[in-house]
C-alpha cells in the first residue's frame, strides 16, 4: 500500500509533468504563431506579387514585376531569360509543362537590394506519375526603389523533381 505522502509526490510529480508539457505546448504553439506573423510582416511586397505571379494563372503577371531588361535565371535547367517578354515566355512555358505549378514562400531575408527567398516549389509535370513538392531558394535583385526585379536565380534540384515525378533522370521536356 502506498503511503500518504509517497502519494501526494507521485501526484505533484504528474500535475508538474504535465504543466511543463502544456507549457511547452503552448510556448512552442506561441512561438509559431508568432513566427508565422513576424515572416508575414517582413515579406517584401514583391516577394508576395511574385509567388501570386507564379502561383496565377497569367503569364504576364511574372513579367510585369521585372524591369524591362531584367533576367530570370533557373539554375536548374541553366536558362537565362531577358525582359519581360522572355520572362513571360517562360511563365507560360511552365504553365504548359507543369498542372498546378505553385510557389509557397517559407521565408524571406532581405539585405540591402537583394532578397533571398526560401520557398516549396511544386507541382505535377504533365504526363508524370506523380506530382513534386521540393525546397527552392530565390535571389531576388531589386531596382532602387525595390518596386520591380532586376534579375531572379532560382535554385532547386532537378534531379529531385524528376525523382519524384517518377521520371528518369535523362527526361527532358517536350518540344514545344
Amino acid at each position: 500500500m502506498t503511503s500518504r505522502p509517497l502519494r501526494a509526490v507521485t501526484v505533484l510529480a504528474a500535475a508538474a509533468a504535465l504543466s511543463v508539457t502544456a507549457s511547452t505546448a503552448f510556448t512552442a504553439s506561441a512561438a509559431s504563431a508568432h513566427a508565422s506573423r513576424d515572416t508575414d510582416r517582413r515579406t517584401p511586397r514583391i516577394v508576395t506579387a511574385w509567388a501570386g505571379a507564379w502561383n496565377g494563372t497569367d503569364p504576364r503577371a511574372l513579367g510585369a514585376l521585372f524591369t524591362a531588361d531584367g533576367t530570370y535565371t533557373d539554375e536548374a535547367i541553366a536558362v537565362t531569360f531577358r525582359g519581360r517578354k522572355e520572362i513571360s515566355g517562360w511563365k507560360a512555358r511552365a504553365d504548359s509543362l507543369i498542372a498546378n505549378v505553385h510557389v509557397t514562400v517559407r521565408a524571406t531575408r532581405v539585405e540591402g537590394d537583394l532578397v533571398t527567398v526560401r520557398a516549396v516549389y511544386s507541382g505535377h509535370l504533365k504526363g508524370a506519375p506523380r506530382p513534386f513538392a521540393v525546397p527552392m531558394t530565390t535571389v531576388l535583385d531589386l531596382d532602387a526603389h525595390h518596386c520591380r526585379i532586376e534579375s531572379d536565380q532560382d535554385h532547386y534540384s532537378l534531379a529531385t523533381v524528376l525523382s519524384q515525378s517518377g521520371l528518369p533522370a535523362d527526361w527532358t521536356p517536350p518540344a514545344g
